[in-house]
């Protein structure tokens, strides 16, 4: 008889693994790790520690005591009620960030808008339209932004008509006048029942959402297209409509009327901050077309030529087949534009935008003197915006990536 257990393999007998704690690569990682956050921590300490021993010498205060202060001066555009002499330099703070956010918020919205039209237009088949485009990229993008924003206050607003000839851009209805001081516009008044229109136009919006995903569905089991333009209209227009006028129309308006030598009533906005919104718009647009277009091109061009050959228009080509394809490719971008144009309103502090820097880490800073708590608040006020729209746009970023896998 054969011994049976011969033809089995010998087992391999690892080697026993003796532990050095000087020599393994998991202490090694850990104790590195823990070397490196310890120095950083003693280099904030030192810093911090330094800093307030150095202010102290010189005799200067510290701490965030100022902010419930009383701040003796005023500013010529605020979103909340402020007196001066009574309110406090957190409240200064305060209407800084909002002055900062409306203008960078409108400034993202008509950047975006404009940067995409211009970069859909950089690649049009007509000659004339892309090279005006590349123009436009060519000028704005080149030229620093600082000196649009002196250019636009300056050489534009600055020089439109005086008061006693403000020219009504609401086409006769005097509720946009626009003049060397700033617009005017007519403030609108909100009546008892007026809650009941926004809720319809909510309903309005949902409805539409459902439509388009059902549409959207229909499309993709049938491959039939259900057109949803003119029902989304009519539901977004009819249905608050209908509502606003069950409701007795609870909406009247408080005209800028002129009174002297200046326009009372309504809302006024200062020439700094038109000129600040234009330039912020058309510089970063001038931005986010190069991304569009480098965007549009990353799409295989065989993409376009199976969807033409199906007999898909060119615009639903671009909107449907084309756009949605290049969006994770000008995404990134994107978000390093919207980051820079709430950083770059900073500069309205040189045509005297009320903006958080202008306000508190100047005229606030002059008056209260805390320099190092002032100029870290303002810089934790822009980290954490830029952190926020990183974050957001980073999650639709990964929707669009899975989406496209």
């Amino acid at each position: 008889m054969t011994d049976e257990t011969s033809d089995k393999p010998m087992a391999r007998v690892r080697p026993k693994e003796e532990f050095n704690f000087f020599q393994d690569q998991r202490v090694r990682s850990a104790f590195y790790q823990i070397l490196t956050a310890g120095i950083f921590a003693w280099l904030i300490w030192y810093l911090v520690s330094n800093t307030a021993h150095n202010l102290e010498v010189r005799g200067m205060n510290t701490g965030f005591g100022f902010v419930n202060s009383s701040a003796g001066f005023d500013t010529d555009f605020k979103l909340i009620d402020y007196t001066p002499g009574v309110g406090t330099y957190g409240r200064i703070f305060v209407i800084g960030i909002l002055n900062t956010l409306l203008v960078s918020f409108f400034a993202i919205i008509l950047s975006t808008i404009l940067g995409f039209f211009i970069g859909v237009l950089r690649l049009s088949n007509n000659w004339l339209v892309s090279k005006v485009a590349l123009a436009y990229v060519e000028i704005f993008r080149n030229i620093p932004l600082l000196i649009q924003i002196v250019f636009w206050y300056i050489g534009v607003f600055s020089l439109l008509p005086v008061v006693k000839k403000t020219i009504d851009i609401s086409l006769g209805t005097e509720m946009l006048l626009l003049n060397n001081r700033g617009l005017y516009m007519a403030t609108p008044i909100l009546g008892s029942l007026f809650w009941l229109t926004p809720i319809a136009l909510a309903l309005a919006i949902s409805g539409v959402i459902f439509l388009r995903r059902k549409a959207h569905k229909i499309q993709d089991t049938t491959g039939m297209q259900i057109k949803t333009l003119l029902p989304s209209l009519a539901l977004i227009i009819l249905l608050p409509g209908i509502t606003f006028l069950a409701t007795g129309m609870p909406l009247s308006w408080d005209m800028p009327v002129l009174d002297g030598f200046n326009f009372v009533g309504g809302t006024s906005v200062p020439p700094a901050f038109l000129a600040l919104l234009v330039a912020l718009s058309i510089y970063h647009a001038a931005q986010i077309a190069e991304a569009v277009r480098a965007g549009i091109l990353s799409v295989n061009i065989g993409q376009s030529e199976a969807a033409l050959s199906i007999g898909l228009k060119s615009s639903r080509v671009m909107s449907m087949v084309v756009i949605p394809q290049a969006m994770p490719a000008i995404v990134p971008p994107m978000i390093s534009n919207w980051m820079n144009t709430v950083k770059n309103s900073s500069l309205g502090i040189a045509i005297g935008y009320s903006e958080v820097v202008s306000l508190f880490m100047q005229t606030a800073l002059n008056q209260a003197g805390y320099a190092v708590e002032m100029v870290g608040m303002t810089m934790a006020f822009y980290m954490f915006v830029s952190l926020t729209i990183s974050f957001f746009l980073n999650i639709y970023n990964k929707r669009v990536q899975l989406v496209e896998r």
